[in-house]
């Protein structure tokens, strides 16, 4: 039988990529079949290939989203380490799908004609191409679209060897709990920038406690999803993934983990200052641990190390030298939100106007519901795009009313199964070029929310831009100012704002900004949550969730949140939807 790590991130890149060659091809269904499996995939907690031991095929079809074809496929993949299909589609059109969708205006069918006019297969050939003028003279391109795609290939060179957390982390939680797994490993932490919860990562370090290190070396560079070994010692190992990422293993003893822990945690800004603190007070801070001369005073915990120190314990993501060391000797670090705080999630998309995923949006919401409350949630609101943007099947004022009368429908049908949930009845509206909003503020006001948002037209002048969002601040019907800055990471920097307005204008009307948990998103950035912390203004953390499952992206969100120090009082929805929505307008 085919092995490697957590088939469930392979499969899946392999399911959305023929997802991505079928709707190239204008096949109607199973592209949206193929990415709900790959999105349900992702964030499957369970080894799909031990879902496969347990009971086969059978087993496999219990996995929302899989049916008995998808579920051939897998088996397939777990026997073979390969799917027939996925082979033949990238034979009849030999082109690297994943890597040219990254750039901003390139979608499947532009990457179809991109190839049939110019054999286009790679960056390199549209770079190229794009520079020589030809895409210009393509149908449905143009001079503006070849200059905007020149500039997306330039942000992505900018952002290269650098992997976002969203796409990281499970692979790296799964690779945690299986060296957990090891007799031998006492204790297993990831540290580095995704232990600090970085929005991308360039490399992975994992530190084990273990009075047997060769057996942890050896089961490291074993690991079937290792292609390469930098290197192999007594106590350290580099290698490279198959996913193109490197991972470094550290072994120390249990007395040194806590030091270990720290240090390989950093950010080295942080470790400087906190090396200068222990040389002040006569002492030396290293992995091993802190010492006073050949004596050890700490280096288990790093509670312990930073109480020696003479400072408060310091969560990992606020290690990064911006006034946390201060603050922790002071005794006045924040007390950071955590994700069991959350009690809803306002910003989840049913796709109301059209069929997505083979689903209606009646199905979608019930699905939603079902998701919120298995995640513990009290509320979730209900947030389709409304009519400019046609591309996302955007509802006008009449199917917005009838989305509201089913909403309603379903409320009243947990109330009598004695449930305290509540589905809200919102809109994620389109702000328009000149600030204002795409559906009639009669339909607005029977909303119980509405979160406004900057879809398009984003290279707009700073002073024009920060006016368009101003504007629509100041609706009184609009409550939520959606994804602020515009950015999507690894793809599109941040459209020109003057933040600080913003800011000023969201404490005067009352506006909620969000923090956009999508992985591709996570705008509000950390330096601006802190801002707004500063002066006052509250935060919702959504996440965004095109179908159910994505709503677990609020993880990644409440990471961001505390990394821009966030506490409870700074985002509203902690609270019971009663509270959450007496904070809006």
């Amino acid at each position: 039988m085919y092995n490697k790590i957590m088939p469930n991130q392979s499969l899946s890149k392999i399911f959305h990529e023929i997802a991505l060659y079928l709707e190239m091809q204008n096949v109607d269904f199973k592209p949206q079949a193929y990415e709900k499996a790959a999105q349900n995939l992702e964030t499957l907690s369970e080894d799909v290939e031990d879902v496969y031991k347990k009971g086969g095929l059978e087993v496999l079809e219990e996995i929302p989203g899989i049916g008995k074809g998808l579920a051939e496929k897998i088996e397939e993949y777990i026997k073979t380490g390969k799917i027939k299909e996925y082979g033949e589609l990238k034979k009849k059109t030999p082109v690297e799908i994943a890597e040219l969708i990254a750039i901003e205006g390139v979608g499947p069918k532009a990457v179809r004609d991109l190839y049939k006019h110019l054999k286009i297969k790679n960056l390199e050939d549209l770079e190229k191409a794009a520079k020589t003028g030809k895409i210009r003279e393509l149908p449905r391109f143009g001079v503006k679209s070849e200059q905007k795609i020149l500039e997306s290939i330039e942000f992505l060179k900018k952002s290269n060897n650098r992997f976002l957390l969203g796409d990281i982390f499970p692979r790296v939680r799964n690779i945690k709990n299986r060296l957990r797994e090891l007799k031998s490993a006492e204790k297993v932490e990831a540290c580095g920038s995704i232990r600090r919860q970085k929005e991308t990562i360039g490399d992975v370090d994992f530190l084990v406690a273990s009075d047997n290190p060769k057996e942890i070396m050896d089961f490291f560079v074993s690991l079937p999803g290792v292609v390469k070994v930098w290197g192999k010692g007594a106590t350290k190992t580099s290698v490279r993934t198959r996913n193109g990422f490197d991972m470094d293993i550290r072994v120390v003893p249990k007395e040194s983990f806590g030091a270990g822990l720290q240090y390989f945690t950093g950010s080295k800004e942080h470790n400087i200052v906190l090396r200068k603190i222990a040389i002040d007070k006569g002492l030396k801070l290293s992995e091993y641990g802190l010492f006073r001369g050949a004596k050890m005073l700490a280096g288990e915990t790093e509670e312990e190390i930073y109480h020696l120190l003479g400072m408060d314990y310091i969560e990992p993501e606020l290690r990064e030298n911006q006034g946390e060391i201060e603050a922790a000797i002071k005794s006045k670090l924040p007390e950071l939100i955590e994700l069991s705080d959350i009690k809803g999630d306002l910003h989840c998309h049913s796709h109301w106007g059209a069929d997505a995923y083979g689903r209606t949006g009646k199905k979608i919401i019930e699905e939603m519901a079902k998701e919120a409350i298995a995640l513990g949630y009290e509320y979730v609101g209900i947030s389709d795009h409304t009519k400019f943007l046609h591309i996302e099947h955007g509802l006008d004022e009449k199917q917005l009313a009838e989305q509201r009368k089913y909403i309603d429908k379903l409320n009243s049908k947990f109330q009598i199964q004695n449930s305290k949930f509540k589905i809200l009845r919102g809109c994620e509206a389109n702000i328009m070029a000149d600030g204002s909003i795409d559906i009639k503020d009669e339909s607005l006001a029977k909303l119980d929310y509405v979160i406004a948002g900057v879809h398009s037209q984003m290279k707009m002048t700073k002073e024009k831009m920060t006016e368009r969002i101003i504007k629509a601040m100041k609706n009184p019907h609009v409550d939520i100012i959606s994804h602020p800055t515009g950015r999507i990471l690894k793809q599109r920097d941040e459209y020109e704002i003057d933040f600080d307005k913003i800011l000023t204008v969201a404490k005067e009307t009352g506006a909620i900004l969000e923090i956009n948990a999508n992985p591709y998103r996570l705008d509000l950035n950390d330096k601006n949550i802190r801002k707004a912390k500063e002066i006052g203004i509250k935060m919702i953390i959504n996440s965004d969730a095109h179908q159910p499952e994505q709503m677990r992206f609020m993880e990644y969100g409440v990471s961001q949140a505390r990394r821009g120090w966030a506490g409870k009082g700074d985002i509203i929805n902690v609270w019971p939807a009663d509270k959450m929505l007496s904070m809006l307008k």
